[in-house]
């Protein structure tokens, strides 16, 4: 069941299996924000470009390392290297895209106790999509309604969830590759 490289192994395949679903679904979601913002009229934000474009090239990388695992030509010790860099890119999408989401409270938006603060963000978000090509501040596009706020919130949640990810396979894949170049012992019997 374990396959050949034991529970390490399988380990490793759940881990990718893992890393690839979370990302399909921030590209989906990333996607789908910059799709709004583009029939708007309005060029799309950095952070959701930047976030689309570390996304989708892990998500390559993932299915790459997953087919050279699967056919023994993995090379554990590069492996670990892209896995600690993809680490590094999605701790800085995850901080980028937390920032103002951090202070974000969801709920409230759209309630009574923000008009204020509604009515301010409705001003500018009026200013900026009658501009056309103009581009919306991200901090401002998170807090435009509830359901944005949310899918913003479960992308922030993803990237945390994937940095953890990354993390634990390039600790698999520098176990796997101390387990590889490891020497079978002499045997003492002449």
């Amino acid at each position: 069941m374990a396959g050949p490289n034991g529970a390490l192994g399988a380990t490793f395949k759940i881990v990718r299996i893992l890393q690839t679903i979370s990302l399909i679904a921030i590209i989906g979601m990333a996607a789908y924000f910059i799709s709004q913002m583009v029939s708007n009229n309005n060029a799309p934000s950095d952070v959701l470009v930047g976030t689309l474009s570390v996304t989708c090239i892990a998500v390559l990388y993932c299915a790459i390392t997953y087919i050279l695992y699967l056919d023994n030509g993995l090379p554990y010790l590069i492996t670990t290297g892209m896995d600690g860099a993809l680490l590094i890119a999605l701790i800085v999408v995850a901080v980028v895209v937390g920032k103002p989401l951090s202070y974000l409270n969801c709920k409230v938006i759209g309630s009574s106790s923000v008009s204020q603060s509604t009515y301010q963000l409705g001003l500018e978000l009026k200013k900026s999509l009658s501009q056309e090509g103009s581009k919306v501040p991200y901090s401002n596009w998170i807090g435009a309604n509830k359901v944005t706020c949310y899918e913003m919130k479960a992308i922030w949640g993803l990237s945390i969830a994937l940095c953890i990810l990354f993390a634990f396979s390039a600790i698999c894949s520098v176990c796997l590759w101390r387990r590889s170049t490891a020497v079978a012992p002499k045997s003492v019997e002449g």
